[in-house]
């Protein structure tokens, strides 16, 4: 099976597996009970209905309205698909509701629409708009997509925005500022060319005209060339763009040019018409996945350009994920009436200032950036800084506001962003985040189970993304056939510890095995025996510097697993005993609990050290730790012997650490209730702080509730995340999915990172 086959039956996976789609509807409201129904439907439901009648404002207040987003197709411009109909849409649509709930909280229900006709479809879409609070158009072919828009937005009184165009032009402008900024022009006098003629581009130049581009300096080619005033086939929205009837071809009007907008087909511009430009060009090729010119080529090309691109392999990618979540979740929450050009222009200078604020940690982690400061090669946000959603949406509630299209009003700023950032809840922006970092430096990784199917999807979908370069462990022959099977053909190691090859490395790393254990009643006999066991190979391996880290564990119980582990890998200067901690994607961010495999029962000492090691795997991910000790009883209610113990860390972590925000002991609906907390324990550290951290006085607790969370509520859970070792060595649950044993992977390369990135450190102040 060629990889490209693989990729398309994965792809066709996910979408059918386990429940056919993307989204699905979740009530909000309890159901438990007959009462929970007779309020729910009949006759509770006539209540709301009749106060709706009297006002149909009221919607607002009693259903699902004012978070409600359609996101409308009809099918005829699809990707790079074209006009594959509405049923063969569906998929992209779920896809941009499923962007819409991950970046802001917004609910969306995709409506695909059998009808190409203007007026039909802007009837048909008039006729449901009473269920939305605001309708996202999508992948409609221009020219109608123009005119169905212009319509629907005079002829509706919810926010209507047609995303292919005004997205695209919202990112591309708030990026074009800054790159004038950087290359000191005056946006009244550059000339700018633009490849694409289609909604994208006509929004794109709209809006550049809105910024002060002069008309007359921008030139616009389609497929048939430069669009001119005696061309037949130009439409009369290009028309505003079209030159005397000279025709000229791109390699003359690119010469002196300023920018250059691609928004049509990869390779266009070719590096000699580059060379042409203004000096300090600037050149947005957004083209996908191809662009107009190729990166590398065009920064080899010219040291001066500013660069961006439709792609997120390079700096600088204009992506719609920038503006729509947070437009309409502005517009949405001012229950505004349409977006206007107000509330565009405020979006572009919101982004284009935010690109020039310090960069949050976790976005550099996120990233795999040293330090993201504004230039040339950070010209507009990236999709997955956190501050987005609290400075747009605002910038655009607030336009709506002044320019008069707004029905409520928003007087508390300061409450409302904390209220947006607290929407962004419990996505898998940590995954994203731990993966892109470990794609930032791949290091070799040792997967001891490689012979097991699951073992070895991971171990290939760990190769296929670049998180890491796989070491597979295992009977050879079974490993061969497993991979003809799944479609893995990469040439990579593959080992087999028991066999006759290895003999020499057995022998080295028993040898070495022998030497450190010879004095705790380990034999070389039994070294050498117990060197054809795959955990102790690859663990030595690891020792030996031969592989940068290992996973293991899906196949054996965790405490026989763990045994070799302890026996050949040593623990980290200063670490008197390991422990592990599970991150749990819940719907209100990433929650650390630990210890959740290791220690039965710590002692106080040991729990206050438990804390400080995973306040330090916190900060590897760019979090602030905010930690909890948790307990069955609150500040001192309790005298029993285990919230003594609990009481007694926190007061070592106090003396010890006043910086770190730690606190207990306390009970865990307190630590996760901010108002509970706030309202009985205002004494607290943890008061006015959102808990991320907990800390549980036996492995029992942690252990439990982490599988709990993990299977009651579907929470996704990277761990358990080994602490203390000095070598990057991780160990998954029995049985773990091939999500987890990924997750787990990218772990161990993010710990290889780490410690070589402490290994040199050191070595340096030697």
């Amino acid at each position: 099976m060629s990889t490209n086959n693989n990729k398309r039956r994965e792809a066709l996976l996910y979408h059918a597996k386990p429940t056919p789609g993307k989204i699905q509807v979740v009530p909000t409201k309890k159901y438990a009970t007959q009462r929970d129904l007779s309020l729910a439907y009949s006759p509770g439901v006539a209540e709301p209905c009749l106060e709706i009648a009297k006002d149909v404002n009221n919607v607002y207040k009693y259903t699902a309205k004012g978070n409600l987003v359609a996101v409308i197709t009809n099918g005829t411009a699809v990707l790079g698909l074209g006009d594959i109909g509405p049923e063969a849409s569906k998929p992209v649509m779920e896809g941009k509701a499923l962007l819409f709930k991950i970046f802001s909280d917004i609910d969306v229900f995709d409506i695909e629409v059998d009808a190409t006709d203007i007026d039909k479809f802007v009837e048909t879409v008039k006729a449901i708009a009473p269920t939305f609070g605001g309708i996202n158009l999508e992948d409609i072919k221009a020219p109608e997509s123009f005119e169905i828009e212009r319509r629907l937005v005079e002829e509706l009184n919810i926010p209507v925005m047609h995303d292919d165009q005004h997205g695209t032009a919202i990112i591309s402008s708030a990026a074009l500022l800054n790159a004038l900024e950087i290359a000191e022009k005056d946006i009244s006098k550059i000339k700018v060319v633009v490849s694409g003629a289609g909604s994208a581009a006509l929004a794109c130049a709209n809006l550049y005209v809105l910024l002060g581009v002069k008309p007359e300096n921008l030139y616009m080619f389609d497929v048939n060339g430069l669009l001119t005033t005696c061309r037949e086939d130009v439409s009369e929205l290009q028309m505003r763009y079209a030159k005397s009837c000279e025709p000229a071809s791109l390699s003359e009007i690119i010469k002196d040019a300023d920018m250059f907008l691609g928004l049509s087909v990869g390779n266009i511009l070719k590096p000699e018409m580059l060379l042409t430009m203004a000096a300090n060009p600037i050149v947005f090729a957004m083209a996908n996945p191809v662009p107009e010119i190729d990166y590398n080529v065009a920064i080899n090309t010219r040291e001066d350009i500013i660069m961006a691109t439709g792609r997120s392999d390079y700096p600088n990618q204009v992506n719609n994920v920038l503006g729509f979540p947070y437009i309409f979740r502005g517009a949405l929450d001012v229950r505004a009436r349409k977006i206007n050009e107000a509330m565009k222009m405020a979006a572009v200078r919101a982004l284009a200032e935010l690109a020039k604020s310090p960069v949050p940690e976790q976005v550099n982690i996120a990233y795999g950036e040293k330090k993201l400061v504004f230039g040339k090669d950070y010209i507009i946000p990236k999709p997955f800084d956190p501050r987005l959603i609290s400075t747009i949406s605002p910038a655009v509630a607030k336009a709506a506001m002044e320019s008069g299209v707004a029905d409520i009003e928003i007087t508390d700023w300061e409450k409302y962003a904390n209220d947006l950032q607290e929407r962004l809840g419990g996505d898998n922006k940590i995954v994203k985040l731990l993966t892109n970092r470990a794609k930032t430096e791949p290091k070799t990784i040792v997967f001891a189970e490689a012979d097991q199917l699951d073992v070895l999807k991971a171990a290939q979908i760990v190769h296929e993304e670049g998180i890491g370069i796989p070491i597979l462990l295992g009977n050879i022959e079974i490993i061969q056939e497993l991979k003809e099977e799944i479609g893995f053909d990469a040439d990579l190691k593959i080992i087999d510890p028991k066999s006759k090859d290895e003999n020499k490395t057995r022998e080295k790393y028993a040898q070495y095995f022998w030497k450190t254990r010879q004095r705790r009643g380990t034999s070389l006999l039994d070294a050498q025996k117990w060197m054809r066991e795959r955990n102790y190979f690859a663990a030595m391996m690891v020792n030996a510097g031969d592989a940068d880290c290992m996973v293991t564990g899906y196949s054996r119980s965790y405490p026989n697993v763990v045994k070799p582990v302890m026996e050949l890998i040593d623990k980290q200067q200063g670490v008197s005993r390991i422990a592990t901690t599970n991150i749990m994607n819940t719907k209100r961010g990433p929650l650390f609990l630990s210890d959740t495999a290791i220690n039965p029962n710590p002692s106080a000492e040991e729990l206050a050290k438990i804390a400080l090691m995973t306040a330090k795997t916190v900060r590897l991910f760019g979090i602030e730790p905010v930690i909890a000790m948790i307990s069955f009883s609150n500040f001192g209610s309790s005298s029993s012997d285990s919230p003594i113990k609990v009481r007694q860390a926190v007061k070592i972590l106090h003396e010890n650490y006043p910086d770190l925000i730690v606190d207990g002991e306390i009970q865990t609906d307190f630590a996760l209730n901010a108002d509970m907390l706030k309202s009985k324990f205002p004494f607290s550290k943890l008061a006015n702080k959102k808990v991320n951290t907990l800390i549980f006085p036996n492995l029992d607790a942690a252990n439990i509730t982490y599988k709990m969370l993990k299977e009651l509520d579907k929470v996704v859970s990277i761990g358990p995340i080994m602490m203390g070792l000095e070598k990057p060595v991780h160990i998954f649950q029995l049985g773990a999915s091939v999500e987890e044993m990924v997750n787990m992977a990218a772990v161990a390369v993010v710990d290889a990172q780490e410690k070589l990135k402490n290994k040199l450190k050191a070595k340096a102040k030697k």
